[in-house]
C-alpha cells in the first residue's frame, strides 16, 4: 500500500531547484514518486513504506534546501 506524506520546503526559487529536491528525495530507498509545488514549497513523496522525518529532511539538506520545521 501506498503512502503518501507532504513536507513543506524552504528555499527554493526556480525549476533547477525542483530538480535537485526530486533527484535527492527519489534516490531514498522505497520512494515511487516526488511532485514539487515550486510557488508553495509543498514536496508530496508517495512511498511504498512510511519514510523517517530524518532521511527526507537529510535528502533536502543534500540538495541544498531546508525542510521546514512542522
Amino acid at each position: 500500500m501506498a503512502v503518501t506524506s507532504t513536507y513543506q520546503v524552504t528555499g527554493m526559487t526556480c525549476a533547477h531547484c525542483v530538480q535537485a529536491v526530486t533527484k535527492e528525495i527519489s534516490a531514498l530507498s522505497g520512494v515511487a514518486g516526488v511532485q514539487v509545488d515550486l510557488t508553495s514549497g509543498a514536496v508530496t513523496v508517495t512511498s511504498d513504506t512510511p519514510l523517517s522525518d530524518d532521511a527526507v529532511r537529510e535528502a533536502v539538506d543534500e540538495a541544498g534546501y531546508e525542510l521546514a520545521d512542522a
